[in-house]
């Protein structure tokens, strides 16, 4: 393969990114199209009017784009996916395993079947998904896997039992993999972001807000508090930039980390 031109540093690439219809997924999805990869979408509703009107955004940029709907919970199915993704867009050769649900509540009442389902999208999907599609990048001789994790994945944090598990776990996915793919031109990294400011964080601003009759600035402050010591949020397009960092040949030699985005909080 000829070396892609420095403005699409992916071009001739096919990158798959679990959960990206909104959020960091979508933000990830419109970086690496704009550098020239195709895009398998993937989320887990029937695509819709929005979800044809991004894939269309992407489509504008100059590359293809599929919509692949999927509940992750749903193991057998991922390996089928990937072969489907590589019969109509190509082999994957960016995997970003982006996917992820939440569940706050005491580990003293936490429901079994809450667990079961953060676990399965958390930390289950980004195996299956590796173990789909890391055969063909190491045929192809060229590959790229970034799981995304979180702050959780470095920290403790109360009320949130199984999504700290699942992030723990995910990095030491990510470590295993790197380590046994550590002699091939397939790399294995993870990206803990701290506070993003996605739809869904929204959401909780506004509710703080309400509740606790507060300005939306007060609200931000707030939620922020001691745990980003920048005061600041990370946001969805920081995360993609990195993302598209992590999948391009200057990040040949990036294996096994676990790249922290927090704004300082892991630093005390």
């Amino acid at each position: 393969m000829t070396a892609a031109p420095l403005c699409k540093p992916h071009a001739g690439r096919v990158a798959w990114i679990t959960g990206s219809t909104s959020g960091i997924g979508w933000a990830v999805a419109r970086q690496l199209a704009a550098e020239g990869a195709a895009i398998a979408m993937h989320g887990s509703a029937e695509a819709s009017a929005a979800t044809d009107a991004r894939l269309a955004e992407l489509q504008a940029l100059g590359v293809a784009a599929r919509y692949y709907p999927l509940d992750l919970r749903d193991a057998q199915a991922i390996a089928p996916l990937a072969r489907r993704i590589a019969a109509e867009l190509g082999t994957v050769d960016i995997l970003v395993n982006n996917a992820g649900i939440q569940h706050v509540e005491s580990v003293l009442s936490f429901p079994q079947s809450q667990w079961d389902a953060l676990m399965a999208v958390n930390l289950s999907a980004p195996f299956h998904s590796i173990q789909a599609c890391t055969p063909a990048m190491l045929e192809r001789g060229w590959g790229r896997i970034i799981n995304m994790a979180s702050v959780s994945g470095l920290v403790g944090v109360a009320h949130k039992p199984a999504y700290v598990a699942s992030k723990h776990g995910l990095l030491g996915l990510t470590k295993s993999v790197a380590l046994e793919l550590a002699t091939t031109p397939v790399t294995c990294n993870a990206i803990c972001p701290g506070w993003v400011l996605t739809p869904l964080v929204q959401a909780q601003i506004e509710a703080l807000a309400q509740r606790e009759q507060l300005e939306e600035a007060a609200a931000r402050a707030r939620l922020l508090g001691a745990k980003q010591p920048s005061q600041a949020f990370v946001t969805a397009e920081q995360v993609a930039a990195m993302v598209g960092f992590l999948a391009g040949d200057n990040a040949a030699q990036v294996r096994g980390a676990q790249w922290t985005m927090d704004g300082g909080f892991t630093a005390a």
